[in-house]
């Protein structure tokens, strides 16, 4: 939700309001998401991306969705990143985890990547977690191109993010779209509620498109960009000459190009393509959304289904007027700072209004009295709506500010840790031994495996230091908490 207050938090005070959870988090609608499309040309990432997430900013994003192309990829590389995290998504989380954001997907095909955050409040609230991707390179064998998808529900709504490389050079914009319509038919999800992208409620379609400026020379081109009449060169735009003649891309918002074309760029400068191929600058990387057209009545028909079909509809013509969701873009640019590629990302802000369909949590979970490594420690949870549990749900400790699902300190099985239960809350414990002798800000995650996500996340407690180990000289005393502990 936006944050009006002109004062900045520091990153502790963000992270502690984030996994708060108290009501008054969620009385609100309004959210606000942070998008970043960047080509990076097999390049390190750089030192800092404070600007390119506008860290800095008293307005605070709920969500941050980042998709990159030419992600370095070479066979060594991509074996290596698929054992642990590539260089790119580890910048990224160790950027917003101090701040509260925990990365809840992500998805790679070669080069493309796709990272979607969330501030922790919003976490328990994220379901139905897809992903997915299609290759378009090379008769659509090789992974260079394409498109990568993750599609969830945030609040019940349901929302689809589509990160896409498509074919390259000014002559192929028919191909292009081809590509992209071949990536709507090819990537399906579960076919109870979504099955296709476009019949996601919110679709974001972003990424390097490769679509061209065409016709006009290149002194033409340059005075324009310096002189930021970038209107002049608007009906040139190969997606917006596309757009007049393909229904497909109508249904497609984009904000105005205001903002020099992002491609293509000697590297480290602001300088366009002063090699001997002087490509033209255009806008290859774009950011656009679609929110779902409203269910038009059924038509007239005889056929023994026509009734169900009616109730459908008329079912989601009733939901979407008691749970509306809107999108307003304010703001729409590029990032000049950044030099390591010769392309510029571009940054889309938007706030997203919705009506919650549910702000009850499934599961509550908290820390039964003190913890620390001197004593196993007891774990309660109980269900607040029905859901799937079974045996191979988990509850995980982490430590304040952990970066993903999978960062947990130590985790206990709901069902083989069981100590009691009763129809309103259970009982679990976890073994000291699991517990961090300097203990430090923790909290408790309830990850449902049938879900597959975080239903249930307590709030923060402190684990103490270990008694036992400071006097045995295990742990020196004037050391507590992990934060410390890990710098060491």
């Amino acid at each position: 939700m936006e944050n009006d207050d002109d004062t900045k938090e520091d990153p502790q005070s963000q992270v502690k309001n984030s996994v708060s959870m108290e009501k008054n988090c969620f009385n609100e609608d309004t959210f606000r998401l942070h998008m970043v499309t960047w080509n990076v040309a097999t390049a390190d990432p750089p030192d800092d991306i404070s600007s390119l997430l506008h860290l800095n900013s008293p307005k605070t994003p709920d969500l941050y969705v980042i998709g990159l192309q030419e992600v370095y990829s070479a066979p060594h590389r991509f074996i290596i990143d698929m054992a642990v995290e590539d260089s790119w998504s580890h910048l990224f989380m160790s950027s917003l985890a101090p701040r509260g954001y925990l990365k809840v997907s992500s998805i790679r095909m070669q080069g493309l990547l796709l990272l979607f955050f969330s501030k922790l409040a919003h976490v328990p609230f994220i379901r139905d977690i897809q992903d997915t991707y299609s290759r378009t390179g090379v008769s659509g064998y090789w992974g260079n191109k394409g498109g990568v998808s993750i599609r969830l529900s945030f609040y019940g709504h349901m929302l689809c993010f589509l990160n896409c490389h498509l074919a390259a050079h000014m002559q192929y914009a028919s191909q292009r779209v081809d590509e992209f319509e071949y990536i709507l038919n090819t990537q399906t999800f579960d076919p109870k509620k979504t099955p296709q992208i476009l019949d996601h409620k919110l679709v974001f379609w972003f990424g390097d498109l490769n679509f061209r400026i065409q016709d006009h020379g290149m002194h033409f081109l340059r005075n324009c960009i310096t002189s930021h009449k970038f209107n002049l060169l608007w009906s040139k735009d190969q997606l917006t000459m596309m757009k007049k003649k393909e229904a497909l891309l109508q249904e497609f918002d984009e904000g105005p190009l205001d903002f020099q074309p992002t491609y293509k760029f000697d590297r480290f400068s602001d300088c366009y393509d002063s090699s001997g191929k002087m490509r033209k600058p255009a806008w290859t990387d774009r950011i656009l959304w679609r929110v779902k057209p409203k269910e038009p009545p059924p038509e007239e028909d005889e056929d023994r289904d026509s009734g169900l079909d009616e109730k459908n509809t008329k079912k989601k013509q009733e939901e979407e007027e008691e749970f509306p969701l809107k999108l307003k873009q304010d703001s729409y640019t590029s990032n000049m700072e950044y030099g390591v590629s010769d392309h510029k990302p571009v940054i889309g802000i938007f706030t997203l209004e919705l009506r919650k369909m549910y702000e009850t949590p499934l599961v509550r979970v908290c820390a039964e009295g003190e913890w620390s490594a001197d004593f196993d420690a007891i774990v309660i949870y109980s269900p607040l709506e029905p859901f799937p549990s079974s045996a191979w749900d988990w509850i995980g400790l982490y430590k304040v500010g952990f970066r993903s699902v999978s960062d947990y300190i130590t985790y206990t099985w709901v069902k083989d840790d069981e100590v009691s239960f009763n129809d309103e809350l259970t009982q679990v414990y976890v073994s000291k031994d699991e517990i961090p002798v300097l203990g430090g800000e923790c909290v408790l995650c309830y990850y449902c495996s049938t879900l597959q996500c975080i239903v249930g996340i307590s709030s923060p407690f402190k684990v103490q230091v270990s008694k036992v180990a400071v006097e045995e000289g295990l742990a020196p005393e004037n050391i507590d908490g992990l934060e410390k502990a890990t710098a060491s």
